[in-house]
């Protein structure tokens, strides 16, 4: 499976991960298709928009064919429990 396709699977997803489990994938998701985290870290009252800065930032320094192998691997580990 390649990463696009799981991607477009992982959408389809009929029961909703949780937040630990869809913060892994955006995080994954977004070391792939813009690279090293590149923003300010949100504010203290944007929770969400921390937690997923922190998870895209935990990804610094992994390349994309990694980070895609990484989400794929993700994919098959939770496409049962969740598609």
């Amino acid at each position: 499976m390649d990463f696009e396709t799981a991607c477009v699977n992982c959408k389809a997803f009929t029961k909703q991960p949780p937040n630990e489990v869809y913060l892994d994938f955006y995080g994954l998701y977004k070391q792939v298709t813009v690279g090293d985290v590149n923003i300010n870290r949100p504010g203290l009252l944007d929770l969400t928009g921390r937690a997923k800065y922190d998870a895209w930032l935990s990804r610094k320094g992994m390349s994309e064919a990694a980070a895609k192998a990484a989400y794929v691997a993700l994919y098959e580990k939770y496409s049962p429990i969740y598609a």
